[in-house]
């Protein structure tokens, strides 16, 4: 495909949220060319706010990379931060080299320079990309979703791409990297973050957030999503905050989730609303069964919380007051693995090379340490394992937060949940660990190309604190 209409497509950025079908040339072209800047960016996005963001080809989010399956992906990446930064490329099954963790599988990119990222994208689904080098890149704005489309995938009616991402308070990270932050937990009522939370907890890891955004603007600001009724609409949904959970819902609807993390689940659950661990992705379906205008929002009790929101609206109804939310997730039916997956009683019966039970700890008040068996990276356990060994990696969370443990080069099976088998294995490349003892298994074949992939806390300020390690292929 020729680049130019290539970018008309996919990759104006996220002021257009629509997504038009692939065409079917995009499946037979070879290469993709790509540029990917990252330079500074004033972001603006509600009233009072100014950040000095940093941005990929000066949106925030960076544009939505559009690729088919099977297509050869070539990024020229250029870096104008005035920091060493890279691209990571979330949930992608790719050589080692092009993996873009700074300090594992690559240097980071200097200011001034760049780097030429080339690999063919899979497996398919909804996929991201961020910086993964140590200066923040990523909590300051360099994120955006990456779309790898498979022609034999069900064609929607309509289809749009949405990240939910925020404005930090860069002072609170500071604070929360010496576990002396002050900020309150703005989880909603009703949700396992505060029903968790033991009665004693002083928290020092949260971050303070100053604007609540879908994708780069913050409500009423954003531009609405148009439907008409009669269609089947398909919403791929990221979490790019750098260390919350969040809950979306859609105002009058219930969700049809087809896919975490851009992989299929073997059954489609309905819910009200999803919840998502940072870095996780979910595709969700709704039918338009009528005229009218929606919210589809973030769930928090942060003051704040109204501004993660965009209309949803049929044919005249753009100047219809939108139907809202509660703010509460009390009675709200949301998504969980367990639902996704069913559970039974039996324990999983895996058979494996290779087992690792680790537990994830630190985190006290006024520690700057989170930790897998009380130590923190690089010297952290390390898995060795040789092409086509199986592992199961069982975490226990001793800790009072719920930690997103995300696999690079890998995708990996969900097996077991506190104590509870799944009946269908959910495959992942993110999940959370419930707080306060609870357990989560791991399965996963190592069959990715050989290297170090990282194995480590999705939260920004764990995964800085030390709360990460490798796979290591021997």
């Amino acid at each position: 495909m020729h680049r130019r209409r290539f970018l008309q497509i996919g990759g104006g950025g996220m002021a257009a949220l629509a997504l038009a079908p692939l065409p079917q040339r995009a499946f037979g072209s070879d290469v993709l060319n790509y540029t990917l800047t990252a330079a500074p960016l004033r972001f603006a996005p509600a009233a009072g706010v100014v950040f000095p963001a940093l941005a990929y080809n000066g949106t925030l989010p960076g544009p939505v990379i559009r690729v088919a399956l099977g297509q050869r992906l070539r990024v020229r990446y250029v870096n104008r931060t005035g920091v060493s930064t890279s691209v990571h490329w979330h949930g992608m099954i790719l050589p080692n080299a092009m993996d873009g963790a700074v300090g594992v599988t690559q240097r980071g990119v200097r200011s001034g320079g760049n780097f030429l990222y080339e690999f063919t994208p899979g497996p398919a689904g909804t996929r991201w990309y961020h910086d993964h080098d140590l200066n923040m890149g990523m909590t300051r704005g360099l994120f955006g979703m990456i779309l790898v489309e498979d022609p034999r995938d069900e064609r929607a009616d309509a289809e749009f791409a949405l990240v939910f991402h925020d404005v930090p308070r860069m002072d609170t990270i500071a604070s929360a990297i010496r576990g002396v932050s002050n900020a309150p937990m703005t989880d909603p009522s009703g949700s396992p973050e505060l029903l968790e939370m033991r009665p004693d907890s002083r928290m020092g890891d949260e971050v303070a957030y100053a604007a609540h955004c879908i994708n780069g603007a913050s409500y009423p600001g954003g531009a609405p999503l148009a439907v008409r009724v009669g269609q089947k609409v398909r919403l791929r949904v990221l979490n790019a905050n750098p260390t919350q959970t969040r809950y979306v819902r859609l105002a009058g609807h219930r969700l049809r989730v087809t896919h975490a993390d851009g992989n299929a689940l073997a059954q489609a659950l309905d819910v009200d609303a999803l919840r998502i661990g940072v870095g996780e992705r979910y595709d969700a379906w709704f039918e338009v069964t009528r005229p009218g205008a929606w919210l589809l929002q973030g769930i928090s009790s942060d003051p704040l919380a109204f501004e993660q929101a965009v209309v949803v609206h049929t044919e005249g109804m753009e100047h219809a007051p939108p139907q809202g939310n509660s703010q509460s997730l009390e009675g709200v039916d949301y998504f969980t693995y367990q639902k996704a997956a069913g559970v039974t009683s039996a324990a999983p019966n895996v058979q494996a090379q290779i087992r690792k039970d680790w537990i994830l700890d630190g985190g006290q008040y006024g520690s700057n340490r989170w930790s897998i068996d009380g130590k923190t990276y690089p010297n952290t356990e390390k898995i060795f394992v040789r092409r086509g060994d199986r592992v199961v990696v069982r975490f226990t969370n001793k800790t009072d937060m719920e930690h997103p443990m995300h696999l690079h080069g890998h995708t990996y099976d969900v097996m077991e949940i506190n104590g509870q088998t799944l009946v269908r294995p959910l495959a992942k490349d993110v999940s959370l660990v419930s707080p306060n003892g609870g357990t989560l298994t791991w399965r996963f074949d190592a069959t990715s190309p050989a290297g170090r992939w990282l194995l480590h806390c999705h939260n920004d300020i764990h995964m800085m604190d030390g709360m990460m390690t490798e796979v290591v292929y021997r």
